[in-house]
């Protein structure tokens, strides 16, 4: 697997003022390296953890007390706050799970496997979230809780798919062999990405379209703030919660490594 010590510039850098050694076209290998990414992630994810608290709390505040209610749904339909966000994560998530388990296939660096690890269970979390918003706010609107409509079908397949991908690679015992198995299953799965966000306009279905496109929004302005201060809200949560669980990966994964016994929160 390949790592800074398959760049031998990089690699003789990695010692005191590497940073400053490293040639200046080649900087961003050094963050190919766990070593590397292991204290910027401990210092980033505190702050994303709570930028989550305040800018969730501040858009969910918009949505349930600030905004005015909908003329054809009532109060109902402000479970948009949190699914609408939850189902672009659970998007996204994916894409950037996909992502980085092609970027392991191809150039082999460990921490791109560990990334894609970091990400699944959250964007699984987000699946769950979004199938069960869309069933508190389909029971008053459509009438039932639960429909095998386009959009919903496709959504829990996509929750399969974080599951399969957790389920694999903890049945592989060797690890960079689970980490091939589960990225070979993120790249097939990914087609499955737009067929959520297309299904709307593909398929004769109960699901409403998109509000909100590159062309504007049909939604009030307050409403569209709320909706969108909370996504970032969740963003940042999904951030904090991959960089904590990614800082745990790295220390199970490089645990036998020099750098790793001379943590103080490992030697304590």
């Amino acid at each position: 697997m390949k790592d800074l010590a398959t760049f031998p510039d990089i690699a003789s850098a990695s010692g005191p003022g590497g940073a400053a050694s490293a040639g200046a076209g080649h900087w961003w290998w050094r963050y190919a390296s766990p070593q590397h990414v292991y204290p910027l992630a401990g210092r980033l994810w505190p702050v994303f953890a709570a930028l989550a608290v305040l800018l969730t709390g501040i858009g969910l505040y918009i949505g349930f007390f600030v905004a005015p209610t909908d003329h054809q749904q009532g109060d109902a339909y402000r479970i948009i706050y949190l699914h609408v966000p939850a189902a672009w994560l659970a998007m996204l998530i994916y894409v950037a799970m996909a992502f980085w388990s092609a970027v392991g296939l191809v150039l082999g660096t460990r921490l791109s496997f560990m990334m894609a690890r970091a990400l699944a269970p959250t964007g699984a979390l987000f699946s769950v979230l979004t199938l069960w918003t869309g069933a508190l706010w389909g029971r008053p609107t459509w009438g039932t809780w639960w429909v095998w409509d386009a959009r919903l079908t496709s959504v829990v397949i996509l929750l399969f798919l974080y599951i399969g991908f957790i389920a694999l690679q903890a049945a592989i015992d060797d690890p960079r062999k689970g980490d091939k198995a589960g990225a070979l299953l993120a790249l097939v799965g990914a087609v499955n990405v737009p067929i959520i966000y297309f299904s709307v306009q593909w398929w004769n279905t109960l699901h409403q379209g998109s509000s909100i496109n590159l062309k504007g929004s049909s939604m009030a302005s307050v409403m569209l703030a709320g909706m969108l201060v909370t996504t970032l809200g969740l963003w940042s949560y999904a951030i904090a919660a991959v960089l904590a669980r990614l800082r745990v990966i790295v220390l199970a994964r490089e645990r036998h490594a020099d750098w790793v016994a001379r943590l103080p929160e490992v030697k304590a």
